[in-house]
């Protein structure tokens, strides 16, 4: 039995949505600045596809079909990881309502302060304690 007409519609439309929406589309390509700093831009992605088709009586042995198929992409930017100095920070370019967005962007900002302070621990450690007379 041979394919439908509507499938191949369909996997040309796929193909095609495949090519545009990929990792780079996300996570767009590095940024290097003259001064050692490393820019990812980051964006959220979207896309819809819709096809459909009918199949029309003949008195022909030759079936008739008419169809189509589109598909829609949505591409916004929405913020940049910024890598300089060992540290790593995510810059938002619209301020995010969600409670769970604007924790996320604290994420890196805590993990510089936790580390900092378990650097900073062992220094003390090694420390004679200062003697008051």
């Amino acid at each position: 039995m041979s394919a439908h007409p509507i499938e191949g519609m369909m996997d040309v439309t796929m193909e095609k949505i495949k090519s545009m929406v990929d990792a780079n589309t996300i996570v767009g390509n590095p940024i290097n600045l003259a001064d050692g700093t490393l820019v990812l831009p980051i964006s959220k992605v979207t896309f819809g596809f819709a096809s459909g088709g009918s199949d029309f009586p003949s008195k022909t042995t030759k079936e008739l079909f008419g169809g189509g198929s589109g598909a829609g992409v949505s591409i916004q930017p929405v913020g940049f990881l910024v890598a300089k100095d060992g540290n790593v920070r995510v810059m938002q370019l619209a301020d995010t309502s969600n409670s769970v967005d604007r924790a996320l962007s604290l994420v890196p900002e805590l993990v510089d302060k936790v580390t900092a302070l378990v650097q900073k621990k062992p220094e003390e450690q090694g420390e004679a304690p200062s003697q008051e007379k």
